[in-house]
């Protein structure tokens, strides 16, 4: 009896434990559904699309420790007049007219537990592009996580470029 009892709570363990594995593979969306889908695609590499640059709608990752996802106001100063019918346009109209933020939901971020420090400011002086930690966004009509920005990614790409890998510079 007291060995099914052990192999019971262990086989219980082992359930909980790859729950918890599970639900940190698994349930974060590599391409969450946006409240308004938005096709980097057509914003910023198609052909006959308005081409912009990522700081055009992304506007304080050169500025900040954050780049922040656009207003609701950057999306209309050019859809107020263009492509007024779409109806993803029209829900940025809807919010727009109510007053409020679509609830974009995040598709990069660094886990808590990592206390991780990140600001765009040095790497974007540095030139490196937002492809090379995001993927090829210009390229998703959705877009989805590309890159897995691990401790040991961060430390591969400081030591290829031959900037310094003290803990400070990231954990503080």
């Amino acid at each position: 009896m007291k060995r099914l009892a052990k192999a019971l709570i262990l086989l219980i363990a082992v359930i909980i434990v790859s729950g918890f594995v599970l639900m940190d593979v698994f349930g974060k969306p590599e391409a969450p559904v946006q409240p308004v889908e938005y096709s980097h695609w057509q914003h910023v590499t198609k052909e006959d699309g308005p081409r912009l640059e990522c700081t055009f709608c992304h506007e304080h990752a050169d500025k900040s420790a954050h780049a922040t996802i656009p207003n609701i106001s950057t999306c209309m100063l050019c859809h107020e007049s263009i492509q007024t019918e779409s109806a993803e346009v029209q829900k940025l109209a809807a919010f727009a007219s109510r007053g409020e933020q679509p609830a974009w939901v995040r598709v990069y971020w660094f886990e808590r537990e990592a206390n991780a420090y990140f600001t765009h400011k040095p790497h974007i002086r540095a030139g490196v592009s937002c492809q090379e930690c995001h993927g090829d966004i210009g390229s998703m009509q959705r877009v989805r996580r590309e890159v897995n920005q691990s401790m040991s990614w961060c430390i591969d790409c400081h030591a290829q470029k031959n900037v310094s890998n003290d803990c400070y510079v990231c954990h503080r």
